[in-house]
């Protein structure tokens, strides 16, 4: 409850006070949502299993968000950023739809 109460009150604030995102920081925000969104549809899916573990959650909820940044940012200074971000986001979006699939046969037995 407590999380979903902190979801609705991030969304209200950000849309309400419309932050602006430093140019530096943009090609990394949406690598970094779908590092966040592998993390919470893994979490979900623990949690359906019973096997969540609230520090493990926290854990890798920061270290996807910072490896899929770390790798894109390494990319970029390659010169293949563009690359690597698509190659995480291939990677990062196999994982959310294998999540989703199980959290979909847990929910409908399908």
């Amino acid at each position: 409850m407590i999380a979903a109460l902190a979801l609705a009150v991030g969304i209200a604030l950000g849309v309400f006070l419309d932050p602006d995102v430093p140019l530096w920081l943009q090609p990394y925000l949406p690598i970094a949502v779908i590092a966040a969104l592998d993390s919470v549809f893994g979490g979900v899916r623990a949690r359906l299993d019973k096997k969540f573990d609230d520090k493990q959650f926290v854990v890798s909820f920061i270290s996807n968000v910072l490896i899929a940044a770390l790798i894109v940012y390494l990319g970029d200074q390659l010169g293949v950023g563009s690359q690597l971000s698509t190659g995480v986001v291939v990677v990062l979006g196999i994982r959310i739809f294998s999540n989703a699939a199980a959290i979909r046969r847990h929910l409908f037995s399908a």
